[in-house]
């Protein structure tokens, strides 16, 4: 089995990615089209419980193994290896078995007392078998992240997008006349069937992979018995992060509950309720995370590179290192803002023919621009040794978010406007938090200047996609070619102006100093 350097495991994930992400985009238009709004609100409504079910049972153990797995991998200890893996199989497979046996007797009580659309029943029922799927294929990923190979797990996740995205269409068609509901649990079904095939990959290339010393099935009792040192160094390290977990899955779980509710005593019914909350979280939130794959691969290696400069008390490096990721997100995060905000109505009537979603890009996308920081911010805290930090920071700004949407969204003039300035004010306040707790650490200020160019640019670059935008559309009425032309137009002159101002310099351009060596 190859290890591969930490830069070429980050850009494997990061095309593995960038693929996914476009399949999953290319789903959710599926999806938008055939089912609806309504068909995508009532999926959104049972995710929260699987998450939660999810978090559960892998108790954080698939970070928790890659760290223990590449530790015994130095010293060489492939028995240590083998008994993390029989340890982490058995605990997360029993707890995922448990756990989908109660949710599936359990799913009538948990669809009337967590989701607010009763029709959303059908999709909790079909979506709990994922979850001891799940289970085992994050111990496998865990073993492959620690033996720092990280080709299966991009080819595994590129696998589950195909085969989901091959199926839901024709799935989906079939079971529509039988009622949206139906049709909302078939496209649940199909993520199940990609994830069933992305773990038979894993399995596969795990078990064809060249590690003779390594035969689960000789001393499988064996290994359990004397495992009990394993789960609790496995406990030790996955535990923090569950905790994080948990409380985003439950918040996951109140906010739809929330927002539905908060919506009738505005006056709203449940299903226009239902509909709107589809626009929002399954139409509007997904545009506005697309390139988020970017920050997120950045993420994961940023942690090692801070740890390693905390090791070292490299101050000046690790205040190097998040000005360098802040760039990044702001590359990445500011381009992305201002194409949402100025094709706003264009982009939604053209991906999901539902114009109305463009006027919540519109309030939430100036916003979203900080969740490209927030994520690296947390990074960053965790590289530091602050895990308890960012799940304290996250834990304030979701409530904060979800009195809000309290107030908000059950005041009869704002309605589901109040939902989308609720989320705003949570991701404001939480990225405002890890900001201010890396300062407080290191006395970390940002670059002004740079941050200023590159808004500068932004701007300049919106200014003249609109320009484009209102040109073309008096020569043709082709929607596809007018936005095509406009943002690639907007994307050039962005580019331009950021080798202008010496944002980007060609002659100094090394990746690799972005996520270490």
């Amino acid at each position: 089995m190859t290890k591969q350097t930490l830069f070429k495991g980050t850009m494997i994930l990061t095309v593995a990615a960038f693929i996914t992400k476009i399949l999953g985009f290319a789903n959710g238009i599926v999806l938008a089209n055939v089912i609806g709004p309504e068909g995508v609100g009532l999926i959104m409504m049972a995710m929260p419980v699987t998450g939660l079910l999810i978090t559960l049972t892998t108790l954080g153990l698939p970070i928790a193994i890659s760290k223990l797995v590449a530790e015994a991998e130095i010293k060489g200890n492939y028995r240590r290896v083998k008994k993390i893996l029989v340890v982490s199989l058995v605990t997360t497979s029993l707890i995922g078995f448990i756990l989908m046996i109660i949710a599936i007797f359990g799913a009538k009580a948990l669809s009337s007392h967590f989701l607010t659309d009763q029709r959303a029943y059908y999709s909790l029922l079909t979506v709990i078998p994922i979850v001891p799927i799940v289970a085992v294929s994050s111990v496998i990923k865990g073993y492959f992240r620690g033996k720092q190979n990280m080709t299966p797990i991009a080819l595994s996740q590129v696998i589950e997008q195909v085969v989901r995205i091959g199926l839901i269409f024709f799935l989906v068609q079939w079971l529509l006349p039988y009622g949206i509901e139906y049709a909302a649990a078939g496209a649940v079904l199909c993520g199940i069937i990609g994830e069933g095939f992305s773990l038979l990959y894993l399995f596969s290339v795990f078990k064809w992979s060249k590690h003779k010393k390594f035969k689960l099935h000789h001393s499988f009792i064996k290994q359990i018995s004397k495992g009990k040192e394993i789960f609790f160094d496995l406990l030790k390290t996955g535990l923090p992060t569950t905790g994080n977990g948990l409380i985003q899955s439950l918040i996951g779980i109140i906010q739809p509950i929330l927002i539905t509710q908060s919506l009738a005593l505005a006056g709203i019914g449940t299903a226009l309720a239902t509909k709107q909350y589809g626009i929002v979280m399954g139409y509007a939130i997904p545009l506005m995370l697309l390139p988020g794959f970017v920050t997120n691969s950045l993420s994961v290696a940023l942690v090692p590179a801070i740890s390693e400069s905390k090791e070292n008390n490299n101050h000046l490096l690790i205040k190097k290192r998040i000005q360098q990721a802040v760039n990044i997100a702001l590359i990445v995060g500011v381009p992305w803002t201002i194409i949402l905000y100025v094709f706003a109505e264009p982009l939604t009537t053209l991906i999901y023919k539902s114009p109305e979603a463009g006027t919540f890009l519109k309030i939430m996308g100036p916003f979203f621009l900080l969740h490209y920081f927030r994520t690296p911010f947390q990074a960053v805290l965790i590289g530091l040794g602050k895990a308890n930090t960012v799940m304290i920071n996250n834990l304030v700004a979701s409530i904060i978010s979800l009195i809000s949407i309290f107030f908000l969204a059950s005041n009869p003039e704002l309605g589901i406007y109040g939902v989308a300035l609720s989320l705003n004010i949570g991701l404001t306040l939480g990225t405002s938090l890890h900001f201010f707790s890396i300062k407080k650490l290191i006395g970390f200020y940002l670059n002004l200047i740079d941050t200023i160019k590159v808004i500068l640019s932004g701007i300049i670059m919106g200014y003249g996609g609109l320009i484009t935008f209102k040109y073309i559309e008096n020569e043709t009425t082709n929607l596809i070619v007018i936005l095509v032309i406009s943002i690639m137009i907007s994307l050039l002159s962005y580019l331009l102006f950021l080798l202008f101002f010496k944002i980007i310099d060609l002659k100094k351009l090394d990746l690799s100093q972005y996520f270490g060596h």
